[in-house]
C-alpha cells in the first residue's frame, strides 16, 4: 500500500509538470519528516552525493562529447566508414550504425550519438531514396548505443549507486553493445532488400578510402586511447574522461581546426547545463533513495517478489513490464536512479549477478530513450529531421523489438555480458 501511494505521488507531481529532480527529492524529504527521521538526513545525503569521485566522470564526457559534435567529428567518421561500405547492400545505413557504434564508444552519450551522425545521415540517406521512417527510427535506436557501448553515463551513474566496479559494467557493456550493432546491421540488410527503394552506391576508389580514413584518423585514435586506457587498467573512467576531453580539445582545434570559439562556448555551456540537470536527478534520487531504504521498502519487495514470483524467468518478464511502462513516463537516468535501489536487492535474491543486471536495467533504459511519450532520442531526432514525433515513434519499433530480442538472448547466454570482465 506505501508502495503504491508513494507511485501516485510521484505521478502525480511529474504530470503536474514539476521537475524529477524536485519531485524525488521533495517526496523523500516528505518521507523522512512523515516517519519522524531526521530531515538533515536529506542535505546530509545531498552533499555526499556530489562529493563523489565517480561522478567526476559525467561531466568531462558531457564535456568531451559537445566539443566532438561541435568540432564535426561526426561527419568525418561518418564519411569514412561510408566510403568502405556504402556500396553494400543498405550500405549507407550500415555506415550509420556502425558510426553510431563508434561514436558511441568515444562519447558516452546517447544524445550527443543520434545527433550527430543524425545531422550528417539523415539528409544522405534520405536523398538516396531511404524509407522516412527507417531513417528516423534507425538514428534514434543507433544513438541509444551511447549509453551501452562503454564509455557510459548511466552505467557510471549505476556503478555509483550500487558501488559496483564502473570498469566491470564497462566491460559487460561491450557484448551486448556489439550484439545489438550486428542485429540492427542485419535488419538493415533485409531492409534494403525486401523494401528496397534505395539507390545504391558505386564502389568508392581507394584514394577516396584512404583520404577519408586519414581525416577520421584522430577520433580513431581516441576512442582507441579511452577504451584501450580503461580496460587496460592505465587509468579509472574518471581520468579516462579527463584525458579524453584534452584529447578532443587537441583533435579538434590543434589537428582538424574545426572548432570555434563560439562553439566552445556552446560546447561548455551545454555540457553545464546537462551536468547540472543530472546532479540535481542524481541529488533528488538519492533522498529518495534513502527514505525508501529506511522505509524498508526495497525489503518489502523483496519478500514480494519471493513469496508471489518462484522462477528467475518469470521475475525478468515481470521487471521488464514495469521498466517499460515506467519507460512511457520517466526518462533514462531516472529509471536507472529509482529503480536500482528496489530492484537489485529482488534480483540478487533470485540469483542475478550485480553486474549483469546493470547491464540488463542499461538495455531497458535503452528502450526507454526511444519510447514515446518522453523518449529523449526520439525528440532529438524529431528536432533534426523536422518532421512529426509520430513518424519517428513507428520508425523505432522494429528496433525496440530488436532490443527486447537481446534482452532474451542475454538471459538465455549470461556470459554475452559477463565473458569479458570475468572469464576473457
Amino acid at each position: 500500500m506505501t508502495v503504491a501511494l508513494i507511485l501516485i505521488v510521484l505521478f502525480a507531481l511529474l504530470l503536474s509538470g514539476m521537475p524529477v529532480a524536485f519531485a524525488l527529492g521533495g517526496i523523500g524529504l516528505g518521507m523522512l519528516m512523515l516517519g519522524g527521521f531526521s530531515p538533515l538526513m536529506a542535505p546530509q545525503a545531498l552533499l555526499s552525493t556530489l562529493d563523489g569521485f565517480i561522478l567526476l566522470a559525467v561531466p568531462l564526457f558531457l564535456l568531451m562529447s559537445n566539443i566532438l559534435l561541435k568540432g564535426g567529428v561526426g561527419r568525418d567518421l561518418y564519411e569514412a566508414v561510408q566510403a568502405w561500405v556504402g556500396h553494400w547492400p543498405g550500405g549507407l545505413a550500415i555506415a550509420t550504425i556502425i558510426s553510431c557504434g563508434i561514436f558511441a564508444a568515444i562519447s558516452g552519450s546517447s544524445v550527443a550519438t543520434a545527433a550527430t551522425i543524425g545531422t550528417v545521415a539523415i539528409p544522405e540517406m534520405i536523398s538516396r531514396g531511404y524509407e522516412k521512417r527507417f531513417v528516423y527510427g534507425l538514428l534514434a535506436a543507433g544513438g541509444t548505443l551511447g549509453i551501452l557501448i562503454p564509455p557510459s553515463i548511466p552505467m557510471i551513474v549505476y556503478g555509483f549507486v550500487t558501488e559496483e566496479s564502473v570498469i566491470a559494467l564497462f566491460l559487460a557493456g561491450v557484448g551486448p553493445g556489439l550484439a545489438l550493432v550486428g542485429l540492427f546491421i542485419v535488419f538493415a540488410m533485409l531492409h534494403a532488400r525486401f523494401i528496397g527503394g534505395q539507390q545504391n552506391l558505386e564502389p568508392a576508389s581507394w584514394e577516396h578510402r584512404w583520404k577519408a580514413s586519414k581525416r577520421a584518423l584522430a577520433p580513431f585514435a581516441l576512442a582507441a586511447l579511452i577504451i584501450g586506457g580503461l580496460y587496460g587498467g592505465a587509468f579509472t573512467p574518471t581520468e579516462a574522461a579527463a584525458i579524453g576531453f584534452a584529447a578532443a580539445l587537441i583533435i579538434t582545434v590543434l589537428v582538424l581546426r574545426t572548432l570555434t570559439w563560439q562553439g566552445f562556448r556552446e560546447a561548455v555551456f551545454e555540457a553545464m547545463a546537462t551536468t547540472v540537470a543530472i546532479l540535481l536527478i542524481v541529488a533528488g534520487a538519492k533522498i529518495f533513495g534513502k527514505a525508501i531504504t529506511l522505509y524498508r521498502i526495497p525489503q518489502d519487495v523483496s519478500m514480494l517478489i519471493g513469496q508471489n514470483i518462484d522462477t528467475p524467468l518469470v521475475f525478468i518478464l515481470v521487471v521488464s513490464v514495469v521498466l517499460l511502462f515506467m519507460g512511457l513516463v520517466f526518462e533514462a537516468l531516472s529509471m536507472v536512479l529509482i529503480m536500482t535501489p528496489v530492484l537489485l536487492p529482488a534480483a540478487m535474491a533470485m540469483g542475478f549477478d550485480p553486474i549483469w543486471f546493470g547491464v540488463y536495467m542499461v538495455i531497458m533504459v535503452e528502450c526507454a530513450l526511444i519510447t514515446p511519450p518522453v523518449g529523449l532520442n526520439l525528440y532529438v531526432i524529431q528536432s533534426v529531421a523536422k518532421t512529426s514525433l509520430g513518424n519517428v515513434s513507428r520508425g523505432v519499433l522494429p528496433f525496440l523489438a530488436l532490443m527486447l530480442f537481446t534482452v532474451a538472448v542475454l538471459y538465455v547466454w549470461p556470459d554475452l555480458a559477463l565473458y569479458i570482465p570475468f572469464k576473457w
